[in-house]
């Protein structure tokens, strides 16, 4: 197995991080949060032309995937750059979509999928065991609730809530509307949704820790104290290198989960899935309250940049399901 990007991998993950970097996306999250979407839809047509949900399809579809290892390269760079909007909503759609039409269930992906693969539209969903919120529904063109053995495109949707991170705005899907499957296809395609949902958030919260721990280091290099830089005393050396070390573990979960899910053995893939999932929240949240502590009062800060970072970490390791319900799929085989 091999966990080395390669050259063409590489090279779209700097050119994603160049774009991004170019787009002061703080400013497109902090706009987000405050109900100012255009900015972030912006962002999400530029990802749309750089082919990041592109990589989630297949060709018969405008796509160029299914590509999980690309599509795990991409969300590293999206949660380092604290990018908003339903982005792994919108992936697992396309997964969902795709896996319905190859089941014979073709006119949804045919109607949906040219807008969501090219950056002109955004979807959400909810999925069976991970809770009754869609993200970012009221910026969604498509909102898909799954669950009671079928698949339908809802209708609507209730009235968004605040979150605990104020970028990812939550509500509770409409019943009713039209029903694209039930029974077996439905689980089948929702299953393929939460396989994506997973690797997405996993490959979010990695690049969200790898932000929080460049934030710290390079903070602790500037702060100084008794007239030296805060980052040589050993104490913060090695609160930041347990933060590395939780990040270099998770990272090569993430990316071996990608190769079993582009390999096609779903059982593998799914306990892969589950412990990179978890793993990569675990690390991000340590890298969280590592940067809370060595930013001192400032990191409690909400008008300062590092609060982006510190809440989504809080978020996504919640997200699909919790901690515990992840690890019980570790433990039973996904």
């Amino acid at each position: 197995m091999r966990f080395l990007l390669d050259d063409e991998q590489r090279d779209f993950a700097r050119s994603l991080d160049g774009m991004l970097t170019a787009a002061d996306t703080p400013a497109a999250a902090r706009a987000w949060a405050a109900g100012e979407h255009a900015p972030g839809l912006a962002l999400r047509q530029r990802l749309g032309a750089a082919g990041v949900f592109a990589l989630a399809a297949p060709e018969a579809y405008e796509g160029v995937g299914p590509l999980p290892v690309e599509t795990a390269v991409a969300f590293v760079e999206l949660g380092r750059h604290a990018v908003p909007g339903p982005l792994v909503e919108t992936v697992a759609t396309v997964a969902l979509l795709s896996r319905l039409a190859e089941l014979g269930t073709a006119e949804p992906a045919k109607r949906s999928l040219p807008a969501l693969v090219g950056g002109g539209a955004s979807a959400s969903l909810t999925l069976p065991g991970t809770g009754p919120y869609a993200l970012d529904a009221d910026a969604s063109a498509v909102l898909l609730a799954a669950g009671d053995g079928e698949i339908r495109l809802a209708p609507g949707h209730a009235e968004p809530r605040v979150s605990l991170d104020p970028a990812r705005r939550l509500a509770r899907l409409l019943p009713g509307g039209e029903v694209l499957a039930a029974g077996e296809a439905a689980a089948d395609a929702a299953g393929r949704a939460l396989d994506w949902a997973a690797l997405a958030t996993a490959a979010q919260c990695l690049g969200v820790g790898y932000a929080l721990l460049d934030r710290t280091v390079a903070y602790v290099r500037g702060r100084t104290q008794f007239g030296v830089p805060v980052g040589s005393f050993q104490a913060v050396k090695h609160r930041l290198a347990d933060v590395l070390v939780g990040l270099e573990f998770a990272r090569p979960l993430v990316f071996g989960a990608a190769v079993s899910l582009r390999d096609g053995d779903r059982a593998a893939a799914r306990v892969d899935l589950a412990a990179a999932k978890v793993a990569t929240g675990e690390a991000a949240y340590g890298a969280a309250r590592a940067a809370l502590q060595l930013h001192g009062a400032l990191g409690y800060t909400a008008e300062y940049d590092l609060s982006l970072w510190l809440l989504k970490a809080r978020a996504l390791r919640g997200a699909w399901g919790g901690v515990g319900w992840w690890r019980e799929r570790v433990v039973t085989g996904g």
